[in-house]
This record gives structure tokens, C-alpha cells and sequence, in this order.
């Protein structure tokens, strides 16, 4: 997801498709490249990635995060970016590549799932608006390409499932957008505040403990049945993660989850 401003959007590489506008592609094994992509990635992994892979290679969050993925702040970020961690091998294959393809494919991230799209958020700072825009930009040595199979941006989310996926990055893609305001503080992202934020998005067990297993139900009143929804469903905890970082920075308060304090 990259996010930029309006009057940026055209230098940004590959091709912008407009709404009903079609672009070619299909990918099997029968073409000559087929996985040739899962090679020596810097994949970044949104929230959802990481419930999702989790959850369907039965480990925690904080397993899947301390066996799988890269978590670094680079220089001058204002979060940390969670990379998933290439194999030890000359190819830096991806670790869920096998013989077969992809071992994870139900559950494969949002970029691999949108490959060869890449969306994007244009915000517009002086409105305080953003737009969502999608780029086809398949590598060179991509096959698929040339296949006859076309699609549009809608069809071909459809096709892969990306509907949730695809939500989910862009609700995560306009609250990252907000950590630039730097609302760390002194302390910047590594400090307390960072840390909190970063568990609420990335790792979610953890996250449940903190709201079950503290006095956080003691200090925040939620509307009726957000509590048994949280208790159980991951995509429902990371929405709530989610708006809990905007109340825990901001102080914004989402009506429809967290009900106004007692006087």
C-alpha cells in the first residue's frame, strides 16, 4: 500500500488503472516463470497478513513474529515495518514456498494476493481526503502478462478474495498515515506509546490478554457485545485494535465499540 500525494500519483511506476479499465494477466504452473515472484522479496506485512498466516500455521502472534518476520524501524519511520523474513538460501525463497507452490496460498498476504496490482492511497492534505488508486505493474520477466484472461481492479478482487484483505490494509494504511503527525512524542515510536500501538496492529494475543487480563474493561466501558465479539473473533479484535489506537493517541472514541465514560 503506498500512500502519496495527489499531485504525486503520476510519477508513481507502472500503469493506473481508472474505474472499469482492463489489464491482462493469469498465473499457473504451465507458464515459464510461474513462482519466480516468491524469490528474494522485501514483503511488508500489514496487520490482517500477520492474523491471518498465524492463525493457519497455528502459532501465536508472537511466534509468527519472532520466527517469520523482520520487524525494524528505518530511519527517520515514524512505525516500525514488519518484513517477512526469506529463507537461508541462495534464493531467498519465501519460507512458505514449496515443490507445489504456495503452501499458504489461502492465506497469503494482501501484496501477493493483489500481485500484479499495487494499490495505493492518495491523500490530499489541504482537504484532509484521501482516494484509493491501483497501479499494474507486473516485473519483467512476468509471464502472465501476456496471457488473454483480462480483468478489471473489481473482478480481479473478487476473483482472489481480497475483498477483507484489501480492507483491512486500507483501514491500517489511514491510521499508519496519522503516525506521522508524531504523536510518540519525545520518546518516539520505540518508547511506550509505540509499543502499545504496535501490539493493539501486529500482535493480537498478546493484545486480547492485555484487555481480558488487566483492569482495561475496568477503564473502558464498549458497547454491548463487543466484549464476547473481541473474546473470540481475531477480525473483530484487530478492528477494535485498531479504533483503541486512535482513543489511546488521539483521544477519538469510536461510538459504535467504546460507549461514553461513566460521570
Amino acid at each position: 500500500m503506498k500512500l502519496c500525494a495527489p499531485e504525486d500519483a503520476g510519477r508513481l511506476p507502472g500503469i493506473r488503472l481508472r474505474p472499469g479499465e482492463r489489464f491482462r494477466f493469469r498465473c499457473h504452473p504451465g507458464i515459464g516463470c510461474f513462482n519466480r515472484c516468491c524469490r528474494n522479496l522485501r514483503l511488508l506485512l500489514y496487520p490482517y497478513d500477520v492474523l491471518r498466516l498465524k492463525r493457519a500455521l497455528g502459532v501465536s502472534s508472537e511466534e509468527f513474529l519472532d520466527r517469520h518476520a523482520r520487524v525494524a524501524l528505518s530511519p527517520g519511520g515514524v512505525f516500525p515495518d514488519v518484513l517477512l523474513r526469506m529463507a537461508e538460501n541462495d534464493e531467498r525463497t519465501c519460507p512458505f514456498l514449496g515443490e507445489a507452490g504456495c503452501r499458504v496460498y489461502p492465506d497469503r498476504p494482501d501484496t501477493c494476493r493483489s500481485f500484479p496490482l499495487e494499490q495505493g492511497l492518495l491523500y490530499d492534505a489541504a482537504t484532509g481526503t484521501d482516494e484509493e488508486v491501483f497501479f499494474y505493474r507486473p516485473p519483467a520477466f512476468c509471464e502472465g502478462r501476456h496471457e488473454s484472461a483480462a480483468w478489471t481492479v473489481e473482478a480481479w478482487r473478487a476473483d482472489q478474495q481480497a475483498e477483507t484483505y484489501h480492507r483491512m490494509t486500507v483501514r491500517w494504511a489511514r491510521l499508519w498515515r496519522r503516525f506521522q503527525e508524531n504523536p510518540w512524542g519525545e520518546e518516539g515510536p520505540a518508547g511506550r506509546r509505540g509499543r502499545m500501538a504496535f501490539m493493539a496492529a501486529y500482535n493480537l494475543d498478546r493484545f486480547r490478554a492485555f484487555v481480558f487480563e488487566s483492569s482495561f474493561l475496568e477503564r473502558f466501558r464498549l458497547r454491548p457485545g463487543v466484549r464476547e465479539a473481541i473474546r473470540t473473533d481475531d477480525e473483530a479484535l484487530l478492528a477494535f485494535g485498531f479504533a483503541w489506537i486512535e482513543l489511546f493517541l488521539w483521544g477519538e472514541r469510536a461510538a459504535e465499540l467504546f460507549a461514553a465514560p461513566r460521570r
